[in-house]
């Protein structure tokens, strides 16, 4: 016997059936609420019932569009990772100097994290190679996201050392890890809401400490 659609699934059906635009748009929408949500309440105390009141919408409109709370946080998570990925290969596949590439890079990706607090921070904690089953393509997809930002990484030190701009203090991976890690340490101690210091203003001191280590003197 063929089971029934639930009302959700029916719900979620003709949602999906909605035109492409306005779909994407009230997608978009609960996602913006939600960053909101999660940087107001935190991962665990966020819930659709907090999107939905955000929105001031009934709880009922959210499933038309997202399953469950993990659903929408991986969802977004993803499109601000995607978003740090193009800008860290814009910067590295860009013709200014090595130098300024790593000023511009570790800054930028300082202020993401200030700016999507804590959501990156909470993704950060996140153990990628033990989730639930249902999250496995997720989990894929954001450790070869990870990859490719710290190629990017990379590929500028590579540069550097290639036009002798970067003193070659180690392989670029084990630099490009540290970089990286030196940011994402951050999730320990920053707070945008009082922090004395901005992300902006952590992200151009780590980078000129990076620089300080790895500029030429030639």
């Amino acid at each position: 016997m063929t089971a029934k659609p639930t009302l959700i699934g029916k719900r979620r059906s003709a949602a999906s059936k909605e035109p492409r635009e306005s779909y994407a748009n009230r997608r978009h929408e609960i996602s913006e609420a939600a960053v909101k949500v999660f940087n107001r309440l935190g991962y665990k105390g966020a819930s659709l019932s907090a999107v939905a009141a955000e929105l001031n919408v009934d709880r009922a409109t959210l499933y038309y569009y997202f399953s469950s709370k993990e659903q929408l946080f991986d969802e977004i998570t993803r499109a601000v990772l995607e978003r740090n990925l193009e800008l860290a290969r814009r910067i590295a596949d860009s013709a200014i100097s090595p130098r300024r590439k790593l000023r511009e890079l570790v800054t930028a990706l300082m202020v993401s994290y200030g700016e999507n607090y804590p959501l990156l921070y909470i993704y950060i904690r996140e153990d990628l190679t033990h989730v639930s089953d249902t999250r496995s393509e997720w989990s894929s997809n954001m450790r070869k996201i990870n990859r490719d930002i710290q190629q990017a990484v990379i590929d500028i030190i590579e540069q550097g050392y290639a036009d002798q701009s970067l003193r070659r203090v180690g392989e670029p991976r084990v630099v490009a890890s540290g970089i990286l890690g030196m940011l994402n340490w951050t999730h320990r101690w920053f707070r945008p809401e009082s922090s004395s210091v901005s992300a902006d203003e952590i992200g151009k001191t780590y980078a000129e400490l990076v620089l300080a280590g790895l500029e030429s003197p030639y």
